[in-house]
């Protein structure tokens, strides 16, 4: 855990400054590597989708030691093994998925807290440097820890009040092309009036003290996120990012 980035990127949010971030996919550290050189505020490593094994995410964070970039890992489901294993090999924070109500944070939460606040099991691995600075992490993590569910459900509406008041959870992010499949427009990225639903819920939020992220599909989209009101931003994924690029150039022969 690297505390002192986690602070820049909670006061840059504080302050409602925008940060910056990309989300990994593909095996090669070299890319986080890049990430960290081109000085994103975050990575988000997607080990919910696709085919990263712990080996490769292990690599994507032994990439951002001691840098600024905070390295997150989105894990697959809700799972305290998931959960442990993410924050002992060194991650920064969990990207939940699929959170639909207060009571599901409530559990997430607890399972990346060391008790008594939760229920994360203490190891000799990565995040503790192998047990040589246990008193030393374990003092710090749980004020630390960052914890971004994923709304990506219709049913979350609902629940975003109740959500609001539980404790240590202070960034959420929006996944709008499964929030369009609930919403009845599967393989949409933003069905008809999803953009709606999601900005209202965004400002919500906002109202209540969190901060918002989204993924850009353009950079003209980016700018427009931006201007919505959302701070975590993601510049895209990197085989996304790839492919459009790619696309771009074949346009332009």
């Amino acid at each position: 855990m690297k505390t002192e980035a986690i602070q820049a990127l909670r006061a840059k949010l504080a302050a409602d400054q925008p940060t910056h971030g990309l989300w990994i996919t593909l095996e090669s550290p070299n890319i986080t590597e890049l990430a960290v050189e081109l000085q994103l505020d975050w990575i988000v490593i997607d080990a919910e989708h696709g085919h990263l094994d712990w080996k490769e995410i292990v690599e994507h964070l032994r990439a951002t030691n001691r840098s600024s970039t905070v390295a997150l890992v989105r894990i697959a489901e809700l799972n305290t093994g998931l959960v442990k294993r993410a924050l002992d090999c060194g991650a920064d924070g969990i990207v939940f998925p699929w959170i639909e109500t207060a009571d599901q944070l409530r559990e997430a939460r607890a399972t990346a807290l060391y008790p008594p606040e939760g229920k994360r099991g203490i190891g000799g691995e990565r995040a503790t440097m192998f047990g040589l600075q246990l008193a030393e992490h374990t003092a710090v993590a749980n004020q630390n820890v960052l914890l971004v569910p994923i709304i990506e459900t219709v049913r979350t509406l609902q629940a975003l009040p109740a959500m609001c008041e539980v404790p240590g959870i202070d960034l959420f992010y929006f996944g709008p092309a499964d929030f369009s499949s609930t919403a009845g427009y599967r393989g949409q990225w933003e069905g008809p009036g999803v953009a709606a639903q999601i900005l209202d819920a965004m400002r919500f939020l906002r109202q209540n003290g969190k901060q918002c992220g989204v993924i850009a599909t353009s950079l003209e989209n980016l700018a427009e996120r931006r201007a919505q009101g959302f701070r975590l931003l993601g510049l895209g994924s990197d085989i996304g990012l790839l492919a459009r690029v790619i696309r771009q150039t074949l346009a332009s022969r």
